[in-house]
């Protein structure tokens, strides 16, 4: 089985291509945040190649920009070719099946410059901010008796 799913933000802007039978793919690379710090207490980051295809690689390119808040779900894949120099490079990457856009344009702008200093063309901060309370503003209580549960 080879599935994958990922929650980040975009490094820099999408990259879209259209191949020789007007194909759309979209490539871009989102940051992820270790949910662990390291030995000097700064919390790092994974960068994560995405290639998308067709009608959403266009809308990802239409609606998404650098530090935008994604999720995809896809399949991770390895190819290699031969560069100039004669010498094998193996490429790994997410080929995603769904990109989620997470946030709004608004929301995204409310981000502050400072937010992305340091990640210039390459890292994008992923938000570490979690309420206590995730589905506070999701709708209102469901109460459930022990006949309501299926198990």
């Amino acid at each position: 089985m080879n599935k994958t799913f990922l929650v980040g933000r975009l490094t820099k802007d999408p990259e879209l291509k259209y191949l020789s039978n007007n194909i759309a793919v979209a490539n871009f690379t989102i940051a992820i945040n270790r949910t662990f710090t390291n030995q000097t207490g700064e919390r790092e980051a994974d960068f994560i190649n995405i290639v998308v295809w067709r009608k959403q690689a266009e809308n990802v390119k239409k609606y998404l920009s650098k530090g935008s808040l994604v999720g995809i779900d896809g399949r991770i894949q390895t190819r290699n070719y031969e560069n100039p120099e004669g010498k094998k490079v193996y490429i790994t990457e997410v080929v995603a099946d769904n990109v989620q856009f997470l946030e709004s344009k608004n929301q995204r702008d409310n981000v502050s410059p400072q937010d992305f200093s340091g990640y210039e063309n390459q890292e994008a901060p992923v938000s570490t901010d979690i309420s206590d309370e995730p589905f506070a503003d999701f709708g209102e209580t469901v109460e459930l008796s022990e006949d309501d549960i299926a198990f």
